[in-house]
C-alpha cells in the first residue's frame, strides 16, 4: 500500500514538473484598455516586459520578438530584472532581445532589483552596471534611473528606482516614506498620461498619489504557483496569497497592471502561471483619469 501511494506521488510530482517546464517557454498575451480623458481621441499601444531572467522562447528570442511585432506597438516598456544578477552575471541574453526591439520600436527601460543590485553593490559587480546600460543607450534604448521621458504629445513614462532594503525585507511590507517618489523623479505630469515603471507593485497607492496615470511593476512572478480563486502562493520575499501577485488594480481612476513576468529565478517553476506578455491600449477620450 505504501509503495503504491509513493510511486503515486512520484507520479503527479513528475507531471507537475513536466507541466512547469511547459509553461516556463510558453508565455501568454494579455491586453488590457484603460480609458483617459488626458487626450481626446486616438488610442496608444504598448507592449510592457518584466522579469525575463534570461529565459529564451525560441533562439535569440524569437517567438516573443514575432509577437511583439504582431501587436506592432507604438511603444516597448520593459521593468526591469531581464538579467540575472546573484552569481551568475550573463547579460547576453537580455542585451540581445532589447536590441533587436530597439531596432522597430522606442524602447524604455527602468530598473528592477536586478540592475539595482550591480548599481548598489560596486564592490562586487564593478562597472557593469555602468556598462550594461551603456549598452542599452548605444542600441538607441532610452534608460529611466530615476528619469522621465515624453513619449509623443500625450504621454509621459518616467522609471523610478527602489532601493535594495525594500526587496530584501521578507514576510512584512515595508513602508515608502511620503514624498520619495517625488524627491527621486520629481512631480508627475499633470497635462499628460502619466506612466510609472515601478518594479515593485507593493506601492500601489504611494504611485497613485504621486500622480501615476499607470503603473507598471513585476517583480513577484505572479506567485509562483496560482490557484484558482485564491491567487498567487508565494512571492520571492515571502508573502503568501498577496493580492497584488498579477493582474490589473484600479482605484480612484488610478490603474496598476502587475505583470507574471517571462522568467524565473531563485524559485524556479511555474504551474498555473505562464509567462506574461502584457499589452496595454490606452484609448483617448474615455471617462478614465
Amino acid at each position: 500500500m505504501f509503495a503504491a501511494l509513493f510511486a503515486g506521488f512520484l507520479g503527479i510530482a513528475g507531471g507537475l514538473a513536466l507541466w512547469s517546464e511547459y509553461e516556463k517557454k510558453h508565455f501568454v498575451t494579455q491586453r488590457y484598455v484603460i480609458p483617459t480623458k488626458k487626450f481626446p481621441k486616438g488610442e496608444v499601444n504598448v507592449v510592457f516586459l518584466s522579469d525575463l531572467h534570461n529565459n529564451e522562447f525560441g533562439a535569440r528570442n524569437e517567438r516573443l520578438v514575432r509577437e511583439i511585432e504582431r501587436i506592432r506597438p507604438d511603444a516597448v516598456l520593459i521593468g526591469g530584472d531581464m538579467m540575472v544578477c546573484k552569481g551568475e552575471r550573463d547579460m547576453e541574453p537580455a542585451l540581445c532581445l532589447v536590441r533587436r526591439l530597439a531596432r522597430r520600436f522606442p524602447v524604455y527601460y527602468a530598473n528592477g532589483n536586478h540592475e539595482e543590485r550591480m548599481n548598489e553593490e560596486r564592490d562586487i559587480y564593478g562597472d557593469q552596471y555602468e556598462e550594461f546600460k551603456t549598452a542599452l543607450e548605444e542600441a538607441g534604448v532610452c534608460y529611466l534611473s530615476d528619469a522621465s521621458a515624453d513619449f509623443g504629445e500625450t504621454i509621459r513614462v518616467t522609471g523610478a528606482n527602489l532601493d535594495g532594503e525594500y526587496y530584501s525585507r521578507r514576510f512584512t511590507i515595508p513602508a515608502l516614506p511620503e514624498g520619495t517618489l517625488k524627491k527621486r523623479v520629481g512631480a508627475a505630469a499633470a497635462d499628460r498620461f502619466q506612466i510609472l515603471l515601478f518594479h515593485s507593485p507593493l506601492f500601489f497607492e504611494e504611485c497613485r498619489k504621486w500622480g501615476a496615470d499607470l503603473t507598471l511593476s513585476g517583480h513577484f512572478h505572479g506567485g509562483t504557483i496560482r490557484i484558482p480563486f485564491l491567487g498567487g502562493v508565494m512571492t520571492p520575499q515571502y508573502h503568501f496569497f498577496l493580492p497584488w501577485c498579477a493582474g490589473r488594480f484600479d482605484r480612484e481612476g488610478k490603474t496598476m497592471i502587475v505583470s507574471r513576468g517571462l522568467g524565473t529565478h531563485s524559485i524556479n517553476i511555474r504551474l498555473n502561471d505562464r509567462p506574461h506578455l502584457v499589452w496595454v491600449t490606452i484609448r483617448g477620450g474615455g471617462d478614465g483619469c
